[in-house]
């Protein structure tokens, strides 16, 4: 029976590496390429990880394979932020089925300064004075 689950653990595993594979070949533009590669390579390799675990069933096998789910489940999402994000900033473009971009109002691209959604809120609902600048 554990022979079955390591089996199917790894087929499945195997077999979201592969998806996130085809997903940065087909898919037209960074933000959704990154997003298959994230979601489905980070549960193919904590499958693949869980599968060696249970295989090879000694303390220090199990350790790092738990060590390494959880520094993928960590680094995984946030290494794809700041990837995202920095290939936003350089001018990626946006697939042109894009239905909506909320950081294009909050970002500046002469400055590459990025407001948060609290101050662009502010200042919408700001009243000016006599004493502001026109």
């Amino acid at each position: 029976m554990i022979e079955v689950v390591k089996g199917t653990l790894l087929l499945s595993g195997s077999l979201f590496i592969l998806l996130a594979a085809i997903g940065l070949v087909r898919l037209p533009d960074l933000l959704t390429r990154m997003h298959a590669t994230t979601k489905a390579a980070a549960l193919g390799v904590i499958l693949i990880m869980l599968a060696s675990a249970m295989h090879f069933a000694e303390v220090g096998v199990v350790a790092r394979s738990f060590a390494i789910i959880l520094f993928i489940l960590m680094t995984a999402p946030v290494a794809a932020h700041v990837i995202g994000r920095a290939g936003y900033f350089v001018g990626s473009k946006l697939w042109s089925g894009t239905v909506k971009d909320e950081l294009k109002p909050n970002y500046d691209p002469l400055t590459h300064e990025l407001k948060s959604g609290l101050e662009t809120q502010e200042n919408a609902r700001r009243v000016p004075r006599e004493s502001d600048p026109e």
